[in-house]
């Protein structure tokens, strides 16, 4: 495993790649009304070491397996947080799950947020529903090391108010005066008194805050939104090499043996999930089977 940087996780824990290990379920807290947030309590509670970006597969007995991004460290515990939108099969199983309860986990695999590589630039992250929780660890990143980055911003977009996720942090991120963030949504409700529309026509109030041609760009959601904000900020000329996105396609082993993520020449769970747009837009326009 590699060590992270930051506040994330010091000490990385030694596992074989295919054998899971028993995390325990320490809170299980509802997001929206079908995603929740897992806090999971690695063996004899030793920290666990990823990058920001990176993911897990998490191995519910007798049930399945499946790759989920990690979404973040509880500050207080430092137990492990994955995000689960409840859609499939295991996904359902995961979100049943109580405390006490135990949960495989095999990981961490993939390549994370160029977190480095933004050092000393402005930084723009562009996240789109359940997209935010891969970036959540990023954004945590940039704010650790605030005086490492220039401008930060942040443009969330859901569905609608109800489908806004970690809404306590967002208010705090709301309240920050080094991080600009705006928030969207498709369809507003009675009490929603903020922004209605795609996450990309929030574009003109970053630009007022940034130079987009020389920011550097951050982006996770579905890949259609990806897709129009990635035309948009070509548009504005910022070079696809600047942008980095977030792929999630079929992973079913995580280390690239099964074939279940290839992507033309690449597979997602060992080349990714994070990638330069310029890498991978092309294939982006490819339909999956």
């Amino acid at each position: 495993m590699i060590a992270a940087t930051g506040p994330e996780a010091p000490v990385a824990v030694e596992q074989d790649l295919f054998t899971p290990l028993p995390f325990q379920v320490t809170a299980v807290r509802r997001e929206t009304a079908d995603t929740f947030t897992l806090r999971l309590r690695p063996p004899d509670g030793r920290p666990f070491s990823f990058r920001p970006g990176q993911f897990n597969m998490l191995y519910v007995f007798g049930v399945g397996e499946v790759a989920i991004s990690i979404s973040g460290v509880h500050p207080r515990t430092h137990d492990l947080e994955h995000t689960v939108r409840a859609v499939g099969y295991v996904t359902r199983a995961l979100v049943r799950l109580h405390r006490g309860d135990m949960v495989g986990v095999r990981g961490p695999y993939g390549r994370g947020w160029p977190v480095e590589e933004a050092r000393g630039r402005d930084v723009l992250i562009i996240a789109g529903g359940i997209g935010l929780a891969p970036l959540r660890p990023a954004l945590r990143h940039l704010m650790a090391h605030r005086s490492n980055y220039e401008r930060i911003v942040l443009l969330y977009g859901a569905r609608t108010p109800r489908d806004l996720l970690y809404r306590l942090e967002l208010e705090r991120w709301r309240g920050r005066f080094d991080l600009h963030t705006f928030v969207t949504v498709d369809r507003g409700d009675e009490a929603w008194r903020g922004h209605i529309g795609v996450v990309t026509t929030l574009l003109p109030l970053a630009e007022r805050l940034l130079d987009l041609r020389h920011a550097f760009v951050m982006m996770c959601g579905p890949e259609i939104m990806m897709r129009v904000a990635a035309r948009e900020l070509e548009n504005r000329g910022v070079p696809p090499d600047q942008v980095f996105v977030s792929l999630e396609r079929n992973m079913k082993c995580g280390v690239a043996m099964c074939g279940h993520c290839q992507l033309g020449p690449l597979f997602i769970c060992q080349d990714g999930p994070v990638f330069p747009l310029s890498q991978v837009y092309t294939f982006m326009e490819t339909r999956e089977f």
